[in-house]
């Protein structure tokens, strides 16, 4: 069954976002989503509080959206970050990626490389990485804006690693018709999308055609232009805002 994901959202659990898993839950069923691969943060959370989470997400699922509960960890310089579902406890905040991802590793976990492009993080890639990763985002509506990453292609050439697509979403100005394509079994559960993913029977989406399809070409040169003007118009905007 081909179903649609929104990947990589943030709810009120982190310290950074406001919507409430509910509220998330509405809108991207109003959306016809029918997964959120929620990412919260590490920062501040705890054991405790990473399974109370897991209890809020299936609080919030319904039969027609399915929360999977998720974490974002980040090194301690706040560089690398990874986003993983499928864990079964906290593994803590601050830790060197290879010893993260060993740790996703040893707890059957889902690794995905989030947004290479920000702060330079690809120029930090180690290749050793490669093993323990399922995909690397190639377009992140945050850190990329309304254009796919440049650096990803790089990173993805001669690797199997699966490209995602995320919405980094904390506000509602991140919307944007990203998403990630999984063909999973029914029911549509949190075990049989985990298991998809796994299996790497999904693919990422962006104006509901293959997101690689906008890494070169026409299509990646048009949406960068596009991208350097709304950056160039977003700080004149913002000041028009304040003043209206």
């Amino acid at each position: 069954m081909m179903v649609s994901a929104a990947c990589h959202v943030h709810s009120e659990w982190s310290y950074d976002a406001k919507w409430s898993l509910r509220d998330l839950a509405a809108e991207f069923t109003r959306r016809r989503y029918r997964v959120l691969l929620i990412t919260e943060h590490d920062r501040g959370f705890s054991e405790v509080r990473f399974q109370q989470h897991r209890t809020a997400c299936a609080e919030a699922s319904s039969g027609d959206l399915l929360l999977v509960p998720g974490i974002e960890y980040s090194d301690q310089h706040n560089l690398i970050h990874i986003l993983t579902w499928g864990l079964s406890s906290f593994l803590g905040e601050g830790l060197p990626t290879s010893e993260l991802l060993r740790r996703v590793r040893a707890d059957n976990g889902v690794a995905v490389l989030a947004h290479p492009e920000r702060r330079g993080a690809w120029m930090r890639y180690d290749s050793s990485w490669t093993s323990y990763l399922l995909g690397i985002e190639i377009w992140n509506r945050k850190s990329d804006g309304w254009a796919p990453s440049r650096v990803a292609a790089t990173l993805l050439r001669g690797t199997d690693l699966v490209p995602f697509a995320g919405l980094d979403f904390h506000q509602r100005n991140q919307l944007f018709p990203l998403s990630m394509q999984l063909n999973v079994r029914e029911p549509i559960t949190e075990d049989n999308v985990l298991h998809c993913i796994r299996a790497r029977r999904c693919r990422a989406l962006a104006f509901s055609s293959a997101a690689e399809k906008f890494l070169k070409g026409w299509r990646g040169s048009a949406l960068g232009v596009t991208e350097s003007i709304r950056r160039t118009a977003a700080p004149f905007y913002r000041r028009l805002k304040r003043f209206s």
